[in-house]
């Protein structure tokens, strides 16, 4: 481990236990008012019933009149009865405030007017919207239950893979808009799934852009002395073998910023121009030098 890696990680500050879960409590609590606001302005006015909890309340408000937040707590707390039961009390907690704040801060805000009655508008952004609020959710290690929370019991008892389980409950929430309100409102539904995973995806992960680099080289001693030195990151030695040769290698794994690559490739090219060098991408990274992962 390289002096710059330890510097790094001891500039990196880790929350206690106490401050990790009110942080936790904060980011579920904004997450839901940027949620609730999102679906509010864009979804219920324009009849995006883009699967979940959330969907269905619309569906039920435009057949029988019912508010949205009503509807949500009709199904999100019977189903945390279900999930404490079924799942466990550890599962079941992360779910609880979650379960009852959303529905709460629906209604809080359902006076908020829409800025565009334009469909496709309201998908994309309260897309945007939905995914921003429930990403910062997730990073906070809660959940706001509803088929979320099916699914994982259908996942449990019935070993169907969970991603699959999510996107059947959600299709038949797709599927009833387009027979309930029209099949065009379907179709701008399945945008703003879309729209909303991929935010979701985006909070997650964070704008750092990082690239994996596995290097093969003859002068790998050298080449790992100026990744030390002059590159100033850390690095890991893996032991290889050649698949034709079965003479040992070392393989060196280096993980560097986007904006690192050019001078990494220099660098290698410097010392053994025949190095073997695969350079990848990868969703995220987390440790000395990146992100510390606070919870």
């Amino acid at each position: 481990m390289n002096e710059g890696a330890v510097k790094r990680r001891k500039g990196g500050r880790s929350l206690s236990p106490r401050a990790q879960s009110v942080w936790s409590i904060v980011q579920l609590l904004i997450g839901s008012i940027i949620v609730a606001i999102s679906f509010n302005m864009f979804m219920v006015p324009n009849g995006i019933a883009s699967g979940g909890v959330s969907g269905v309340s619309i569906l039920v408000q435009r057949v029988a009149g019912v508010m949205p937040a009503i509807t949500q707590w009709a199904i999100n707390i019977p189903l945390f009865i279900a999930g404490l039961w079924l799942l466990g009390k550890r599962f079941a907690v992360k779910t609880a405030l979650g379960s009852v704040i959303l529905p709460l801060f629906v209604l809080l805000t359902s006076h908020v007017s829409s800025p565009t009655d334009n469909p496709l508008l309201a998908a994309i952004y309260g897309g945007i919207g939905v995914g921003l609020g429930l990403g910062l959710v997730f990073r906070g290690g809660a959940s706001t239950g509803g088929l979320d929370l099916a699914a994982q019991i259908l996942h449990r008892y019935t070993g169907l893979p969970l991603s699959l389980a999510i996107v059947c409950f959600d299709g038949c929430v797709i599927i009833a808009a387009g027979i309930i309100i029209s099949p065009e409102v379907a179709l701008y539904a399945l945008i703003g799934l879309f729209v909303t995973s991929k935010t979701i995806d985006f909070v997650q992960s964070g704008l750092q852009l990082s690239k994996v680099a596995f290097i093969i080289s003859d002068q790998s001693e050298a080449v790992a002395e100026s990744i030390l030195n002059d590159l100033d990151r850390g690095l890991t030695r893996l032991d290889g073998h050649g698949g034709y040769t079965g003479a040992g290698r070392t393989v060196l794994m280096v993980v560097v910023g986007q904006n690192e690559v050019p001078k990494l490739k220099q660098l290698v090219r410097a010392i053994d121009p025949g190095a073997f060098v695969i350079i990848s991408n990868t969703a995220e990274v987390l440790g000395q030098g990146f992100k510390l992962e606070n919870g």
